[in-house]
Parts: structure tokens; C-alpha cells; sequence
């Protein structure tokens, strides 16, 4: 799944980052992207608060879904970058 993300994301001209698994840096690794997309259902309850912590610290959009499927990212990155 996480192959299909970069090729979704590539096809809206986005570089992506995927994290699927908690990592204790995470707040650093996520960097000053244009976008954070979070799925809600594949994280871990303290990933979500992580990210969610940097978007609202740094001003990153956040868009979040309940849904990973490849459809809800490319409605997303349809939105955003369109």
C-alpha cells in the first residue's frame, strides 16, 4: 500500500513521506512538508497526537481521513493541489 501512496502522491507532483509504524523522532523526520495527510484508522492513537502536535506547532495543513484507502488520498491531493 505504501508503494501506491508515493505513485498517487507523484501523480499530483508531491514528494511523500510514508509512516505506517511509530518512530520515536517522528517530529523531526516529518519536517516542513505542504501537506500532512493522517489516517486514522492504520496509526497508533500516540502517532496521531505526534502529528498533530507538529502540523498545529509549524502551521502544516492537516487533512485527515477515517478511510487509507488510495481513493480518500487521491480525493485529498485532489482538493488541495487539484
Amino acid at each position: 500500500m505504501e508503494r501506491r501512496y508515493m505513485d498517487i502522491c507523484r501523480e499530483y507532483g508531491c514528494k511523500a513521506k510514508i509512516y505506517t509504524q511509530p518512530k520515536g523522532n517522528l517530529g523531526c523526520l516529518i519536517g516542513m512538508p505542504d501537506l500532512i495527510v493522517l489516517f486514522m484508522n492504520p496509526v497508533a492513537h500516540e502517532m496521531a497526537l505526534i502529528v498533530k502536535k507538529k502540523a498545529a506547532a509549524k502551521g502544516i495543513p492537516l487533512a485527515q481521513s477515517s478511510c487509507a484507502s488510495c481513493n480518500s488520498l487521491r480525493n485529498i491531493l485532489e482538493k488541495v493541489f487539484g
